[in-house]
């Protein structure tokens, strides 16, 4: 398949130009929409699949200004654009789509598309070609089985992806001249796309064993590491579907752009259908711990949903819903541990995983502001709050410490600890790493998830080591 061959160069859109679905993006953005939509999805999907696209894109807006494209399959046919092809953009996808998709590269002398009635895909786009061009009388570059038809009908191929088996099925038929890579979600990036290094957030469910000094016992510890199994699958699949609905917002921020959903390293396809099994393991090890386990777990997965649907656009309250989360993993911890979470801890978490909320919002807002955009992006901050988001962070990280104060001077610290005014060492500890942690936010420094500079960073290291030897010291009874 050379680009200077004279007959036209047709050439698919989802997967191939694109290294995405166009219409699971529009769907995806539409019940992100309005969520609502999804009970009438299955009445749209009965009148067929063309009609189905059509009621999707015809709700929203068309913007493929963002799309992840295949670099190699764009060189190739604007170099066969240059050299006087005709260029034609033959797809599955709604005809608003495929406007979209010409207005940003401005690269097609003709578009066959979907059109409410047809799905063009398969045999429909073969008898499509074969009637506007001949048989035989047209390249075609796709990238799936569902264009098996086409290949068959096509004078040369082009096969984009990594599927070995799909250019030996497209041989059978029509020589394969050109081969067209994709970028390969490694392990790597199903880690990242899993957030496996924030499972170290849900090490918070350990919390009130600890802080009851029954850390040590099997009986408590071990139904707690399932809770902490559980809760990180929920996380992850929550973590998941956060990507796919905030695909757009993330495309346009400085470093989230680079998320394997976002980028187009794992198909929006295959990250859709990871979800329900994540979830559905979470499910049954939460069930196992208990019915108030259990029920806290559904509050944790239904706030973190209203979080990724809607609360996190609306100001400050995106933050407490953060914190609220923190808490609720202490929260389960204990119900999972058969321990008392007690008034102290829960004051003392609220304050400090509020200040690290914001601490990750300033952080956000200051890249934001670096980058010259007054809105950061699906969130509803503007770059003027950023110095307001610190203050507050800041008296919420200092409020933490002036718990911890409070604590340390109760009568009831004396059933815990044999030597309790040792505790005091823990105050300018700790008003040292929030002070730290701000600074470094302050300073444009900071990664844009506390949580993960303080699993990376020394000092924060040696922080969490002098209070455990503060505690040591301490004598717990």
């Amino acid at each position: 398949m050379s680009a200077d061959s004279p007959v036209p160069l047709c050439v698919d859109l989802d997967g191939t130009l694109f290294l995405t679905d166009s219409c699971l993006e529009s769907l995806l953005q539409l019940l992100k929409k309005a969520p609502w939509l999804i009970v009438v999805l299955p009445f749209w999907l009965l009148r067929g699949l063309a009609a189905f696209k059509h009621q999707v894109a015809r709700r929203v807006p068309a913007d493929a200004c963002d799309w992840p494209a295949n670099p190699e399959v764009l060189a190739f046919v604007r170099t066969a654009r240059d050299q006087g092809r005709k260029i034609v953009l033959a797809t599955a996808a709604d005809q608003r789509i495929a406007a979209a998709a010409q207005e940003r590269l401005n690269l097609f002398d003709e578009i066959l598309a979907s059109d409410g009635a047809t799905n063009l895909s398969g045999p429909a786009k073969a008898a499509a070609l074969v009637q506007r061009f001949g048989a035989k009388k047209f390249d075609y570059v796709g990238s799936c089985a569902t264009d098996l038809p086409v290949w068959q009908a096509a004078q040369a191929a082009g096969v984009a992806g990594n599927n070995d088996e799909l250019v030996v099925r497209v041989r059978q038929s029509t020589p394969v001249e050109r081969v067209f890579s994709r970028p390969r979600a490694g392990w790597r990036d199903w880690a990242q796309a899993l957030r496996v290094h924030q499972w170290s957030k849900n090490l918070l469910l350990l919390i009130p064993a600890m802080s009851a000094h029954q850390w040590a016992d099997p009986t408590r510890l071990w139904p707690v590491l399932v809770g902490l199994a559980a809760f990180s699958l929920c996380a992850s699949s929550v973590y998941l579907l956060n990507d796919l609905l905030d695909l757009e917002s993330d495309r346009h921020h400085p470093s989230k752009q680079h998320r394997p959903l976002a980028s187009g390293r794992i198909p929006l396809a295959a990250g859709l259908a990871a979800v329900p099994p994540l979830l559905g393991a979470a499910a049954v090890m939460a069930g196992c711990l208990g019915w108030k386990f259990a029920a806290l777990f559904g509050v944790y997965y239904v706030v973190t949903l209203a979080y990724s649907l809607r609360l996190k656009q609306v100001p400050l309250l995106d933050v407490l819903a953060l914190a609220g989360l923190y808490g609720l993993r202490v929260l389960a911890g204990g119900f999972a541990a058969h321990v008392p979470v007690t008034d102290w801890l829960i004051m003392f978490s609220i304050f400090l995983f509020l200040s690290l909320a914001f601490a990750k919002r300033s952080t956000e807002i200051r890249a934001n502001r670096a980058a010259e955009n007054d809105q950061l992006g699906g969130r509803g901050y503007r770059s003027g709050d950023a110095e307001l988001v610190s203050s507050m962070g800041v008296a919420s990280g200092y409020l933490s410490v002036l718990v911890l104060a409070m604590y340390i001077s109760h009568p009831s610290v004396t059933l815990l600890y044999s030597r309790p005014q040792v505790l005091w060492l823990a105050c300018p500890v700790l008003l040292y790493w929030i002070s730290r942690v701000w600074l470094l936010v302050h300073r444009g420094a900071m990664d844009d998830d506390p949580i993960w500079f303080a699993l990376r960073d020394g000092q924060s290291g040696i922080v969490v080591l002098l209070l455990a030897v503060i505690g040591f010291a301490a004598g717990p009874r």
